[in-house]
């Protein structure tokens, strides 16, 4: 009996080191100097101090980086079988924010935790990747053709979508849709149904702008003329624009930024957190910062590629693909590209419920990683 809890020890012993010598290790130091990035824009965001935005933002990524490791030490056969459990628990999140969340600024989107406020839309994101990854993993060829297969995962799409519209939050409605999507194209669907959703989305669309919020039409006007209203809704994307282009190609230097430090730019912790880097470092120091970011994308889809499992290349490509829309919206947001939206640059802006949820997304894809070559089945005959 001693011998053979003595060789168990030994295996799991032996699992758990394999594991780590397994792990990305420089994919985690990627992370590291993308988080580093943000706690120096943060240390400028809060006049040159670590409090109130830059020591906790070192706090909550030294949390994440824990649970980051941890998640990628489990199994992906494990991740794979609570899937729609998680799924599940994602919406009822969700439900519960509609009923007992906290509001803020004319929206109800959070549930507090105490230290926490956590944002539940941020969760769904990797909780419905990792659920339609499971849906699509062993689907034959001819049985993803079939239409009747695609109504249960576009209603698990549907779903979470309408109630983080009903928030309101149309930015992260829209980017769980189109992270859906991504699964959707990368597990086989064919492209003619991807062109009549489009065509569906553009006939919908006057339908959809009658039910926008006030503030969110007033978004939309702004961006299509932001000098229409200058003081007002127009305001932050102005200044958004004097702060990008005032750093030239080098920058004002650190802690020199006159529109952030002037508190001319708006939201400079969170949502134009890339502005106020762009000003203090340049066009330089953003290339290098969307350089940083790129890896980290980089890294997600070659993740797919070696994955030997269908479930990891979806969640993969999903995890990738979430990534690289934060990051998008993000930068478009503040360059005047895209309307407004409140979406936080990941790793660097200000904020713990979206840096808790990227990490767990990195967690889960680093376990793709590990487990690239674990046996989960092949794809089902078709019928």
């Amino acid at each position: 009996m001693r011998f053979e809890r003595r060789l168990w020890l030994r295996e799991s012993s032996t699992g758990v080191l394999d594991k780590l010598w397994r792990m990305p290790w420089l994919f985690v130091l990627l992370l590291c100097a993308v988080a580093a990035v943000g706690y120096v824009a943060l240390y400028s965001a809060g006049g040159g101090a670590p409090e109130p935005y830059a020591q906790k933002h070192a706090i909550r990524f030294g949390f994440g980086l824990v649970l980051m490791l941890s998640v990628a030490m489990i199994d992906i056969r494990v991740i794979q079988r609570l899937a729609w459990v998680g799924y599940a628990a994602g919406v009822g999140l969700l439900v519960l924010v509609a009923f007992h969340g906290e509001v803020g600024k004319g929206a109800q989107r959070w549930i507090d935790l105490g230290p926490l406020q956590l944002q539940p839309s941020e969760l769904m994101k990797i909780l419905l990747v990792v659920a339609l990854a499971s849906w699509f993993h062993r689907a034959s060829w001819e049985r993803i053709g079939n239409p009747l297969f695609l109504i249960p995962p576009l209603l698990a799409i549907a779903i979470p979508a309408a109630l983080i519209f009903k928030q309101p939050n149309l930015g992260n409605a829209v980017i769980t849709v189109m992270v859906g999507g991504a699964v959707f194209f990368a597990g086989g669907v064919r492209l003619w149904k991807f062109a009549l959703a489009i065509g569906g989305v553009v006939f919908a669309a006057p339908i959809v702008y009658d039910h926008l919020k006030d503030y969110q039409r007033a978004r939309i006007t702004t961006f299509l003329d932001p000098e229409s209203d200058p003081l007002g809704a127009g305001y932050n994307i102005i200044q958004s624009k004097i702060a990008l282009g005032s750093g030239g190609l080098w920058g004002k230097g650190f802690l020199q930024g006159t529109q952030g430090h002037l508190n001319f730019l708006p939201e400079k912790q969170t949502d134009f957190i890339f502005t106020m880097i762009s000003e203090e470092f340049g066009l330089v120091g953003a290339l290098t910062v969307m350089g940083l970011l790129a890896l980290v994308i980089v890294f997600a889809y070659v993740v797919a590629l070696r994955s030997r499992h269908q479930f990891g290349r979806l969640v993969a490509v999903g995890l990738g693909t979430n990534f690289f829309l934060y990051v998008f919206v993000n930068i478009a947001m503040v360059t005047g590209s895209i309307p407004v939206g409140g979406v936080p640059l990941p790793l660097i802006s200000h904020g713990g419920s979206a840096m808790l949820t990227v990490m767990l997304g990195f967690g889960i894809l680093m376990s793709v990683w590990v487990h690239r070559d674990a046996e989960l089945g092949a794809a089902e005959e078709a019928a």
